[in-house]
């Protein structure tokens, strides 16, 4: 089959943006996984992204058009999340936006037919956080839906940096609030090496501005038979040059 690089792309229909194939149903027959887009002229934007599973043995099509449609780089993978039988589908489209930002989403064949399992705007929505910074050069990250707080030593940013918003007794010179992105990445790992795969999943800490990188809040999910919940929860912040 003919990349969607090498196909002539029609402003009309749809163009096939990348193929995989994997048993979805889990009936042992491969199925044939694409996503389908509008190419947008002389851009690497695609629109109108949409999910299609053409099962092996019935040759029948399923059509899903994806909530957040429209962005880069949409990209496939399939592999179990859930431990029933088949793969499951995770979708990823770059938005574009600033913040490095992605849509993701996850879909399971169950009960007879393909169910969202994940979707990152319901994650944005549930893992929300406060940032603020402190003085003696920390930040505080509170991460409401987990209850748990994060500190983070600043000095790695430098004396410039520092010298801008702290004093020289290292009290801040105005309160100033940061924030966490909505979701920039999420990873399938087999964390355990039992052959289901957990999430990864990515944000990026921001301090006075979106450039201002402190940090990842880094969030490891696990399918619980009803929902992708959080194994556990860490921040990681930058290293800085040895003086």
């Amino acid at each position: 089959m003919q990349s969607a690089d090498s196909r002539q792309i029609h402003p009309n229909r749809p163009t096939i943006v990348t193929v995989k194939r994997g048993d979805i149903d889990g009936d042992g027959i491969q199925d044939n996984v694409f996503l389908t887009a509008y190419k947008t002229p002389d851009s690497p934007f695609w629109k109108d992204t949409t999910l299609v599973v053409q099962n092996g043995r019935t040759h029948h099509y399923d059509h899903i058009q994806l909530k957040n449609n429209s962005g880069y780089n949409p990209t496939l993978f399939l592999g179990d999340f859930t431990g029933k039988k088949g793969d499951d589908i995770l979708i990823i489209i770059d938005t574009g936006g600033s913040g490095g930002t992605i849509y993701a989403y996850i879909y399971s064949y169950m009960n007879g037919q393909l169910r969202q399992i994940f979707d990152s705007d319901a994650f944005n929505d549930s893992y929300k956080y406060d940032v603020t910074f402190e003085n003696q050069y920390r930040a505080q990250v509170i991460s409401h839906y987990l209850r748990e707080k994060y500190m983070l030593d600043l000095t790695y940013k430098g004396k410039e940096y520092l010298s801008e918003i702290y004093n020289p007794q290292g009290i801040l010179k105005a309160p100033i609030n940061g924030w966490v992105n909505p979701l920039s990445g999420i990873y399938p790992i087999d964390f355990n090496r039992d052959n289901l795969y957990e999430l990864q999943a990515y944000q990026r800490i921001a301090g006075r501005y979106n450039a201002d990188s402190l940090g990842t809040v880094q969030t490891v999910l696990k399918w619980n038979g009803q929902e992708f919940a959080p194994e556990r929860q860490i921040v990681a912040i930058f290293g800085g040059g040895l003086e």
